[in-house]
């Protein structure tokens, strides 16, 4: 992110550098061009005041005197030209030998004073020519003309262009090197934030980060994210602590219960006998019941750095074989298919407790002479998939959003022993080793059931 923030912000920066050189020094040319043709100008109309005099009394002595030393001291040429353009005066053999093919000699001998027509650009090579018409009331009876060089011209706005590029790209590396700390402190409680948020995600938060630093909209927004972080922890603490409690105080008086009631065995008569065994049975349901609730308590806090890396393929042959005896009794095909091996990263057990839950729905509702089949592919990019799909009765599309949910039981399904939990404790399970449990029909029926997990390096 500071990366992306320095480059908007150097960016910005050089766009407006751009945008204001770019103008100044289009500024600088045209003020270096007109300087130059307003010293011209003044210079060429003094010859011009001179010269009317000069060829009417035919004594250019003094005229001719000003031209050369003009030339020697500015080496700009210098001439006067009569009606027909014809140089009668030059200040050396070169100006003598200048063309007045000139639009501004033509301009001045109609007797109009022109003007810098447009910006000179350093690259233009062609001299500039002045010309002042001479003459008053008694009409136009030349012009004077300087021509200049452009050298002088061209290195005086090349030399201004190279000061602005230099003040340019000064201004650019003080504006990145201070765009380095500007970022840092402006950044510093995202990053503090984050690093926060990522140990509140853990279930580690700690409740002593403050930031000191950076813009005062960022600290406040720290200082409402500790608070909430404070009250996310307090509440992920209580269930830790549920869950420890639970396990303590509601198994050891189930146990307790359930070795009473052993114990009781003898004393029942004959017509107690049934209702001694529905007390029994209730009281596994209720046993089992406690343990649904615990596991599904225990994956909710689940942590990030509790995630190892596990064989999924040898995980599905264990629990397959694990699970072979109670299809073989409830009359289910039970399959193993796919890879040999497949390395994922997962919570502790959670893949064992996640087959274990899908394969005992689907041995408990597919139905006698269906099939089971677990197969593992870990031809996904990143990924290993895990498949449990049975091709028995399966669930209508709109029971499937509800699967998941805890206590649901299919309407079909509501005398059928089980807590209604193991989906929702699977997929639990599931999303906090970072995976995805999907359920979907079978084609052509039953229940497909598809988990996804980030595959791992091979286990060794």
């Amino acid at each position: 992110m500071r990366r992306r923030l320095i480059v908007t912000y150097v960016g910005l920066l050089a766009a407006v550098l751009i945008g204001l050189s770019v103008p100044l020094g289009l500024v600088l040319a045209t003020g270096n061009a007109k300087t130059m043709f307003i010293d011209r100008l003044d210079d060429t109309a003094r010859f011009a005041s001179m010269a009317e005099p000069a060829l009417l009394s035919g004594d250019t002595t003094v005229l001719r005197g000003e031209l050369e030393r003009y030339e020697r001291i500015f080496g700009v040429c210098a001439l006067i030209v009569d009606r027909e353009g014809v140089a009668v005066l030059a200040s050396s053999d070169a100006a003598q030998r200048i063309p007045p093919v000139d639009e501004r000699i033509n301009a001045a001998l109609s007797g109009r004073q022109t003007g810098l027509d447009s910006t000179r650009w350093p690259w233009d090579r062609d001299p500039v020519v002045v010309a002042v018409p001479v003459g008053g009331e008694a009409g136009i009876i030349g012009a004077a003309v300087t021509v200049s060089p452009s050298g002088g011209l061209n290195r005086a706005t090349l030399q201004g262009w190279g000061l602005l590029a230099a003040l340019s790209v000064l201004a650019l590396a003080l504006g990145v090197a201070a765009s380095v700390p500007l970022s840092r402190w402006m950044l510093r409680p995202v990053h503090e934030l984050d690093e926060a948020a990522q140990a509140l995600a853990r279930g580690r938060f700690d409740d002593t980060m403050t930031v000191q630093s950076g813009p005062a909209e960022l600290r406040r927004l720290a200082t409402t994210f500790t608070t909430m972080a404070r009250n996310i922890t307090a509440l992920l603490d209580r269930q830790r602590t549920f869950a420890s409690y639970a396990s303590h105080q509601l198994r050891t008086p189930l146990a307790t219960l359930r070795l009473t009631l052993e114990n009781l065995a003898p004393s029942i008569r004959d017509d107690g006998a049934d209702d001694y065994a529905l007390l029994a049975k209730e009281i596994e349901r209720m046993a089992g019941m406690c343990d649904a609730l615990l596991s599904y308590a225990l994956a909710e806090v689940v942590e990030g750095d509790d995630l190892r890396a596990q064989d999924a393929a040898a995980i599905a042959d264990a629990r397959v074989a694990a699970w072979q005896p109670a299809a073989e009794q409830a009359g289910v095909r039970l399959e193993r298919r796919g890879e040999a091996t497949a390395p994922v990263r997962a919570a502790d057990q959670a893949l064992d407790q996640v087959l274990d839950a899908l394969i005992s729905n689907a041995v408990k509702f597919a139905g006698a002479g269906a099939t089971v089949l677990v197969a593992v592919i870990g031809n996904a990019p990143g990924w290993v998939e895990v498949h449990v799909v049975d091709n028995g009765p399966g669930l209508p599309a709109e029971q499937l959003t509800q699967a998941a949910e805890p206590f649901w039981r299919a309407p079909t399904h509501q005398n059928v022993e089980g807590s209604g939990l193991g989906i929702t404790i699977a997929q639990a399970l599931v999303k906090a080793s970072g995976g995805v449990l999907q359920l979907a029909p079978a084609t052509p029926h039953g229940l497909h059931a598809r988990l996804r997990l980030p595959r791992a390096e091979p286990v060794q």
